[in-house]
């Protein structure tokens, strides 16, 4: 009986239904839902996900979709991912005016030109299309210049592809970039990889070590600041000795005396 339970609640999330959502959320009104995660599901309808027209953040990642048509209706939609899917169009997202940062790595994104339909979108900030943690991709990452023409084509975002572009931290990613790039430039002649000969050591192995000094000077300085902090914290004993006492003196005085009858 539970294994055919299990096996029902299997086939339901195939399709997003009411049921799942409530059951998922707690919720028992769809408007009332605003965070929703339905990561790994084998999902590929999204049934009536945009009756959650109050949604802010939603997790698809990891299922079987291809027509992201019901979520047009998200209009306050900030944080969408849709990693790990099988979308080759993003052209119902045009009506996420709210959306601030969205995955769609590990898609079926073919060219830039499925990209001009998120060009309306001015809060998007931050934008994945590959992700090397994962390995996740899309064909569109491929191009030569995608990434000079999604900067240009997204001249308000801050983020792609997990990389700092505007603001701080993004001219030391170029920095990086730009030294990258001419590693990799100088490292090839003629399209062959370049043999260099073993580098050796700017300095002897020992250089690094620290030496002490054979100066006598310096020897007796070492002695005799070793004699003042020993004597410092013989000092130090005998007056924590000599506090000690005189606190157990003062607080026997304080006792009320007791008198024999």
């Amino acid at each position: 009986m539970d294994s055919q339970r299990e096996k029902d609640q299997d086939a339901d999330c195939e399709r997003i239904t009411a049921v799942l959502l409530k059951s998922r959320t707690g919720e028992f009104d769809l408007e009332s839902i605003l965070f929703l995660k339905l990561r790994g599901l084998g999902i590929h309808d999204l049934g009536c996900i945009g009756e959650c027209v109050n949604l802010e953040r939603l997790d698809l990642s990891g299922n079987n979709i291809t027509n992201l048509a019901p979520l047009a209706s998200l209009r306050l939609l900030s944080v969408l991912n849709l990693s790990a899917n099988r979308i080759s169009s993003l052209e119902p997202i045009r009506s996420c005016e709210s959306l601030q940062n969205l995955n769609v790595a590990g898609n079926i994104i073919s060219s830039i030109e499925n990209l001009h339909c998120l060009v309306s979108l001015r809060k998007l900030e931050n934008i994945r299309f590959k992700d090397n943690t994962y390995n996740y991709t899309n064909p569109v990452c491929r191009i030569a210049s995608y990434r000079n023409v999604v900067l240009e084509m997204f001249p308000h975002i801050k983020v792609l592809d997990g990389e700092r572009v505007v603001g701080r931290g993004s001219d030391l990613y170029q920095l990086c970039k730009d030294i990258d790039d001419t590693i990799k430039a100088g490292s090839y002649k003629n399209g062959q990889l370049i043999e260099h000969p073993d580098c050796k050591p700017w300095v002897e192995d020992t250089y690094w070590e620290i030496k002490r000094s054979n100066n006598a000077i310096i020897e007796e300085a070492y002695k005799q600041f070793n004699d003042v902090l020993h004597e410092c914290r013989l000092l130090n004993n005998r007056a924590t000795h000599v506090i000690s006492q005189t606190e157990r003196s003062m607080s026997l005085k304080k006792q009320p005396k007791q008198y024999a009858i």
